[in-house]
């Protein structure tokens, strides 16, 4: 058996991540504690944070120092996740992988679709993706892990067994 590339493990920890971080409800009350957590675990940093539930927007917030174009950015992002049920992440390295682009492989253009880190599936239970949480404006490495910590701290998930090498892919 030969050993797995970083680009492997990551791949195989961000499908970890989606099956472990599933709700069993969803409410904008949902929405609103987990917004308010990412705001907190972000600290000071300047980013974007969209929760949405079935295209309707439950909470936003652009932190001190974000631009217009991180909602953009969230928008690109969300669009990725919404079209293949995937984390925006495991979208981009799994192009990567393939040595391939969103064009090439689905015909989906950069104006709208954004295969970058920080966009996850809200996916509940036995019934499939609803929503979205999105952040913009750190490294994507850094957006993504910052929605699976507080997910993980949500879910009483081990973040170990979860989190990404520090390190990019």
């Amino acid at each position: 058996m030969r050993p797995q590339t970083n680009l492997e493990a990551d791949l195989t920890r961000l499908a970890l991540q989606e099956e472990r971080l599933q709700f069993d409800y969803f409410t904008a009350d949902t929405a609103w504690l987990l917004g308010t957590q990412l705001k907190e675990a972000a600290q000071s940093g300047a980013v974007a944070i969209d929760i949405r539930l079935a295209g309707q927007p439950l909470f936003f917030l652009a932190m001190p120092g974000t631009t217009p174009d991180n909602g953009n950015w969230c928008r690109r992002k969300r669009n990725v996740t919404l079209h293949f049920h995937r984390s925006s992440y495991a979208v981009g390295l799994s192009l990567r992988q393939k040595q391939t682009t969103l064009w090439e492989q689905s015909g989906l253009g950069k104006r709208d679709y954004a295969p970058h880190g920080g966009c996850f599936p809200i996916r509940l239970r036995n019934t499939g993706v609803i929503g979205t949480i999105t952040v913009s404006g750190l490294p994507q490495r850094e957006d993504h892990n910052l929605i699976v910590a507080v997910l993980a701290n949500w879910f009483n998930q081990p973040i170990a067994e979860l989190a990404l090498d520090k390190a990019d892919a």
